[in-house]
């Protein structure tokens, strides 16, 4: 039997990247496409929708319709939008891939309170490379000595609104467990500009912003005579796809709980 899956946000980038990656999963079916209730493409065939073969299913902005009878949801829709469709999910009983960046920190309360009763995976990138990036970076930041600086570069297209992006605020985090830090002080750079001398142990965040670029995210350990780099480059947004969809097959055999892109791998 395939795994029912609903993609919230299908009228974005990602969200059509995920109903064209779907049709090379053969265990699993997407039966609801989500859009805002102000969107153009409100009620157009999902599939044509995103610029391939009708799927006969119409994009819509009923998500407590859509969700019922689904085993797993995908959200890459609007932060704003993150709190409504997490309680959506939570009440539905329906496990919940969440890929969407920039909402607000006081929502983490909200996502340990709602995986008492439902699979929440919270993922800031779900390629599988980054994932295991991630652990490299935590292992890399704990293995090295304090003298080694560290700093989190990432490039994203024009379009991007979050900076720094979730995956560079996640590379920090993963840093910053690495040295012991608590996730206040690992990312306290990342909301301003820095001038003056560098601060000792001070995790640093640059960000740049162009042209079409997918993704690019890198982090450097700067020591005396000696620079470490470890990166990874995204050139096609089908890698996305396929991790998150990847992904929500695991999460919807996965009792309630809080899990993460690493738990995939390890």
């Amino acid at each position: 039997m395939s795994t029912r899956i609903v993609i919230i946000g299908a009228g974005g980038r990602m969200g059509r990247a995920l109903l064209h990656a779907a049709a090379d999963f053969d265990d699993l079916a997407v039966t609801g496409a989500i859009v805002s209730a102000s969107s153009e493409a409100l009620g157009r065939d999902a599939g044509e929708s995103a610029g391939g073969a009708p799927l006969g299913i119409r994009l819509s902005a009923d998500l407590e319709a859509a969700l019922k009878g689904a085993d797993v949801a995908i959200d890459f829709s609007e932060p704003q939008a993150t709190a409504g469709h997490l309680a959506a999910c939570r009440r539905a009983g329906v496990a919940l891939l969440l890929g969407t960046t920039g909402y607000p920190e006081a929502l983490e309360a909200e996502f340990a309170a709602a995986a008492r009763d439902m699979a929440l995976l919270v993922a800031p990138n779900t390629s599988l490379g980054v994932t295991l990036l991630l652990e490299l970076v935590r292992t890399a930041a704990r293995a090295l000595p304090a003298g080694f600086d560290i700093e989190v570069l990432e490039t994203h297209h024009r379009l991007k609104r979050d900076a720094p992006s979730g995956t560079a605020l996640a590379l920090g985090r993963a840093a910053g467990e690495g040295r012991g830090l608590p996730a206040g002080e690992a990312l306290a750079a990342a909301g301003a500009g820095r001038a003056g001398v560098r601060p000792a142990g001070q995790i640093g965040f640059a960000v740049l912003r162009g042209g079409d670029v997918v993704g690019e995210h890198e982090v450097r350990f700067l020591g005396t005579g000696e620079t470490l780099v470890l990166g990874h480059r995204a050139e096609d947004r089908s890698l996305f796809a396929r991790g998150a969809l990847t992904a929500a097959l695991w999460l919807a055999q996965r009792p309630a709980g809080r899990y993460f892109m690493r738990d995939i791998l390890f």
